[in-house]
C-alpha cells in the first residue's frame, strides 16, 4: 500500500471523523471508512484494507467506549460475555479475511444491511423502550455471547456495518434500548477491533502512517459521537441509525449494480 498524498491523506481524516461521530451513535462506521479507503488504495490486497481500517477504528471505539462507560454505566454481565466472544469471534474472522474475494464485500453488506433496515424501519417502537427478554438469566447471557461470537465473526472477516449491526441484535433479540444498545455495542465493537490487530499486525498488514491519521480523526469523531448520543437519547440514535442505513443501502446498491456492470 502506497503512501498517499497530503491532500488524500486530508480527504481520509475527514471520513474517519465522520465514521467516528456515526460509529459511536449507532455503529456502522466502517461503511464511510473502509469505502474511503477502498478508493484511495484501488490496487490493496483486502486484508490491507481491513488492517488499516481496524487500527483506525479501534482508537475511536476506546474513546466512545469510555464515555459510555462512564456516562451510561452499561450492565457489565451483559456486556462482558459479549465482548469477550466478539474478540474469540473477530479472531477466526480475521483469520479467514485473506480468503474473501474483494468482490464480495459490497453484495455481502449490502443484504444484511436491507433486512436489517426494513426490520427496524417497520418496527418504529423497537428500541424506545426498555424491554429485557430473558433478564438477569443464563439464556440473557448465552444469547449475548453468541450475538457477540456472530457478529464478531463477520467483523474480523469483513467489518463496515458491525457497531450497527451490534446494537440492532441487541434490542431485537434482548430488548435493549438503543442507548443502552450502543453502550454495549461499543465495548463489544473495540473488542472486535483489537482482536483483528493481533491478527494482522504480526502479519505486517497494517500500513501504520495512514491508520494512525484515520485513528487520531476517528478519535475526535468518536468522541462528539458518544456525548452526542448520551445528551440526545434512545430517539436520536435511532434516527441516526434509520438514516444511516438507509444511506448505506442506496451508496452500496449503486455500487453493487456498477460491479456487475448493470449501469
Amino acid at each position: 500500500m502506497n503512501d498517499p498524498g497530503t491532500l488524500a491523506l486530508t480527504l481520509l481524516a475527514l471520513a474517519a471523523a465522520c465514521a467516528g461521530w456515526i460509529d459511536a451513535v449507532v455503529g456502522g462506521g466502517g461503511l464511510v471508512q473502509l469505502p474511503a479507503l477502498m478508493v484511495a488504495f484501488p490496487h490493496a490486497a483486502p486484508a490491507q484494507l481491513l488492517a488499516t481500517n481496524k487500527l483506525g477504528s479501534i482508537c475511536g471505539t476506546s474513546v466512545s467506549a469510555a464515555t459510555y462507560l462512564r456516562r451510561v454505566r452499561p450492565d457489565l454481565r451483559t456486556a462482558l460475555p459479549l465482548a469477550v466472544m466478539a474478540f474469540a469471534g473477530s479472531m477466526a474472522g480475521a483469520a479467514l479475511a485473506s480468503h474473501i474475494p474483494r468482490s464480495a464485500f459490497n453484495p455481502i453488506i449490502l443484504v444484511v444491511l436491507v433486512a436489517v433496515g426494513a426490520y427496524t424501519l417497520f418496527k418504529p417502537s423497537m428500541g424506545q423502550l426498555e424491554n429485557l427478554r430473558h433478564a438477569g438469566s443464563r439464556r440473557h447471557y448465552a444469547t449475548a455471547g453468541a450475538i457477540g461470537l456472530g457478529v464478531g465473526l463477520y467483523d474480523g472477516a469483513l467489518g463496515p456495518g458491525t457497531g450497527s449491526f451490534f446494537v440492532f441484535a441487541l434490542v431485537s433479540l434482548l430488548g435493549y434500548r438503543f442507548l443502552e444498545a450502543s453502550a454495549k455495542a461499543k465495548l463489544a465493537n473495540f473488542a472486535t477491533n483489537l482482536a483483528a490487530l493481533v491478527v494482522f499486525i504480526p502479519a505486517g498488514a497494517v500500513a501504520w502512517r495512514v491508520g494512525l491519521v484515520l485513528g487520531v480523526a476517528n478519535l475526535a469523531g468518536g468522541y462528539l459521537g458518544a456525548r452526542t448520543a448520551v445528551s440526545k437519547g434512545a430517539g436520536f440514535v435511532r434516527a441516526v441509525f434509520v438514516v444511516v442505513v438507509g444511506a448505506f443501502v442506496v451508496k452500496l446498491s449503486y455500487d453493487t449494480a456498477a460491479q456487475f456492470g448493470l449501469l
